[in-house]
């Protein structure tokens, strides 16, 4: 009869390293308190003699599951995917397994990803709100739990909870300078829905780059769009119809942008000679297409670092939270990126 070999335990590996049962578990679970050299040491060891931790264990044990969640707004948006992956990157260096929802920028599938974490029971949520959502009561219900939540990309002022996010006011100012530094004069905007903070902040970030700038604001040339490429070509129709049409655009993000461009190019408008397009987020398309997209990179995959290591101190501290010394809010600064859609001065020099 085959002898079944006896599982391995933290005491074991205890034993093998002369260290104490609490250390070794310190360092199997990447917790604070022991080297970085007695870490490796304890995880090669643990690897050696094929030590498997019980997850429905050490869950009731610890409270913990190691499990984090994260709802997207679309998997289809290499943005977000790009966030996922610096999430990942982070989470596998601490032991947390990562679960992921996609809400197709609708409340509802937004609830059930909650309720589904919910039910998992997650030790965090990492959430970028849904175009849709302007009820957020499923979010203050995960506060009011005392689960960690931290906002990415979309977040919300008015309920008080941690973010990471790029300077999106600044980095409509560089798209928009750009533009004029380019020699365009009439620079329209393709907005996006005003009660997401970063496409309001997009908005006031291009009306102050004309006011530093000494043109006046033609609200005219603001179109409030879907952020779709319908809506960035619904946008240059309806420019176009104006009196005085502007010559270059400033999307709130690519895939307006890119619709801007499918419809200019359609209409035999030459680009960036005759209008120029500039959009937000850098999305992987935009270096491949013709013209190549001028955009803002909001660096994605630091973002996802960014936003672990936050929910990692609130699950740390022991709840939902924000403690006195912990960064309530992470900005980070906007990469431009400047191709061939406006870079008008450089094909004229060229």
């Amino acid at each position: 009869m085959n002898k079944v070999s006896r599982k391995v335990t933290i005491a074991d590996i205890a034993r093998e390293l002369n260290l104490t049962g609490a250390t070794v578990s310190r360092a199997l679970n990447n917790r604070k308190g022991t080297s970085d050299s007695t870490r490796k040491l304890v995880q090669d060891t643990a690897e050696r003699m094929n030590y498997h931790r019980d997850r429905i264990a050490y869950s009731l044990r610890s409270g913990r599951t190691n499990i984090i969640g994260v709802i997207i707004p679309s998997a289809e948006i290499n943005f977000f995917g790009s966030v996922v992956h610096g999430i990942e990157n982070m989470a596998n260096k601490h032991g947390y397994n990562v679960l992921i929802y996609q809400s197709n920028e609708q409340t509802e599938f937004e609830r059930k990803g909650i309720a589904t974490f919910l039910g998992t029971r997650v030790d965090g949520i990492l959430a970028s709100i849904a175009k849709e959502t302007t009820d957020f009561s499923h979010y203050l219900e995960i506060r009011e739990r005392g689960l960690p939540l931290v906002f990415f990309d979309r977040a919300t002022d008015s309920l008080n909870i941690p973010s990471v996010v790029v300077d999106d006011y600044k980095g409509a100012m560089y798209a928009t300078d750009h533009l004029l530094r380019q020699g365009y004069r009439r620079i329209a905007h393709i907005a996006g829905q005003q009660h997401l903070k970063i496409f309001r902040d997009r908005l006031e970030g291009y009306k102050a780059a004309l006011a530093a700038n000494h043109i006046p604001l033609d609200e005219s040339l603001i179109y409030y769009g879907d952020v779709s490429i319908e809506a960035g070509r619904q946008a240059i129709r309806h420019f176009l119809q104006l009196p005085q049409p502007p010559d270059a655009a400033f999307a709130v993000e690519d895939f307006s942008a890119l619709g801007a461009l499918k419809e200019l190019k359609d209409r035999h408008i030459a680009i960036p000679a005759s209008f120029g397009v500039v959009g937000f987020a850098n999305e992987g398309f935009g270096e491949h297409i013709s013209p190549s997209l001028s955009s803002i990179d909001q660096q994605t995959v630091q973002m996802g670092k960014e936003a672990f290591k936050l929910l990692l101190e609130m699950i740390e501290e022991g709840g939902g939270e924000v403690k006195s010394h912990t960064k309530s809010r992470i900005i980070l600064e906007p990469v431009p990126v400047f191709r061939q859609s406006s870079q008008r001065r450089q094909n004229a020099e060229g």
